[in-house]
């Protein structure tokens, strides 16, 4: 299952003050709609589409704690792990980063589909 984790623990009224839909469009079109926040701030789930090889609708889960946090996804909404998919994670992954710098990724299985001065040492 593609994942991302962090150090450290996520603000998440800040991403949600923020929070504007995101629309890539090339060969394929991955749209993140919204965003949903749990009532203690712990947690997240961002609403995909993506229309490549396939039309995959599904949730991200962004779950934080104060030693660390995880960009996954949602586990009842399984699609398929086409590149499309693996570049919704990323997407969200820059978008708590953008709202978060301090935060650095200390792992992940999505290393190929990084950047190299976001791949973790």
């Amino acid at each position: 299952m593609p994942h991302i984790v962090f150090e450290g623990k996520i603000d998440f009224k800040k991403i949600s003050k923020n929070f504007a839909p995101i629309i890539i469009k090339s060969k394929s079109l991955i749209k993140i709609k919204e965003m949903f926040l749990n009532s203690k701030n712990q947690s997240a789930l961002f609403s995909v589409v993506v229309i490549d090889e396939f039309h995959q609708e599904f949730f991200v889960q962004v779950l934080t704690n104060n030693k660390k946090s995880t960009v996954r996804l949602f586990p009842l909404t399984d699609p398929k792990k086409t590149n499309s998919v693996k570049k919704a994670l990323i997407l969200i992954y820059q978008l708590i980063q953008r709202n978060n710098p301090e935060l650095k990724i200390t792992k992940t299985n999505l290393q190929e589909n990084l950047s190299p001065n976001e791949i973790p040492c």
